[in-house]
């Protein structure tokens, strides 16, 4: 028999720590918990306004800037200047003429060696990332990677062309699939895998670079309410502990949950 202690990996509520610091950190935490998100969305909402603005100011006459007739800058105006842009690229392209001219362009660019492989490969990418119909890298799976035993989140993308397929030494069906890693999902390993060894997760691509970055801590179908409604119970204990008085709708309000989701 095995006498060594086994890990417990449950997911009770820990006794909460007693005394003013306990109350005080959990109080930061709860804070924390509501306004990190709504300050980090915002920050990177700014950040991206302000970097399509800086892009693309410099390409407006002053004559047609909002800030040349403004005594102050109107954030977000390069922004909707890129936007019009390009609808307005796609609504030519789509006529005969526009189409014309991207043919023509393509042309000029086919004739050069090494432009020609980067413009074909960023097309296809994003010929494939922002079609209205495109499934790739929106399905969710799981393989058996690096070793026997460990499992890892993947993307399921398209099965390889008749050249890579005919070069893959096995008669099974393959198919590619792009693994994430934490914790930032934009880079990751690319390989081929024998499509019955994909098991497929009954999950979005977004819960999945979600659980991705946070390394397994915010898993997907967990209820956030339950999350600050437990945080608030083990701030009420606290306070209870300290000898506090808790209030009626206290009393009726918060209800630590059985185990944290």
């Amino acid at each position: 028999m095995n006498d060594q202690p086994s890990l417990d990996l449950g997911e009770n509520v820990p006794d909460p720590p007693r005394g003013f610091m306990g109350r005080v950190r959990n109080y930061f935490l709860t804070g924390l918990v509501v306004a990190g998100p709504v300050a980090i969305t915002f920050y990177l909402t700014w950040w991206f306004v302000n970097w399509v603005d800086g892009f693309v100011r410099p390409l407006v006459p002053p004559d047609y800037r909002p800030e040349t007739y403004l005594p102050f800058a109107i954030p977000g105006s390069g922004l909707v200047v890129a936007f019009v842009a390009l609808t307005l690229l796609g609504f030519l392209t789509a006529n005969l003429i526009g189409r014309s001219l991207v043919d023509l362009g393509e042309r000029l660019l086919g004739r050069m060696p090494v432009v020609r492989a980067i413009y074909r490969g960023l097309k296809q990418v994003f010929e494939t990332l922002f079609s209205g119909n495109g499934s790739s890298l929106r399905k969710v799976g799981l393989v058996e990677f690096p070793s026997p035993g460990m499992w890892s989140i993947v993307l399921i993308s398209l099965p390889p062309n008749k050249e890579v397929a005919t070069r893959i030494p096995s008669q099974d069906e393959h198919i590619s699939v792009f693994l994430p890693c934490a914790p930032n999902p934009t880079t990751g390993f690319f390989f081929y895998v024998p499509k019955s060894k994909v098991i497929s997760v009954d999950m979005s691509a977004e819960e999945a670079a979600t659980l991705i970055m946070s390394a397994g801590v915010v898993q997907p179908g967990s209820d956030p309410q339950r999350k600050i409604a437990a945080l608030a119970a083990t701030a009420l204990a606290a306070k209870k502990a300290a000898g506090e008085p808790e209030s009626a709708f206290s009393r009726r309000r918060i209800k630590a949950p059985d185990t944290v989701g």
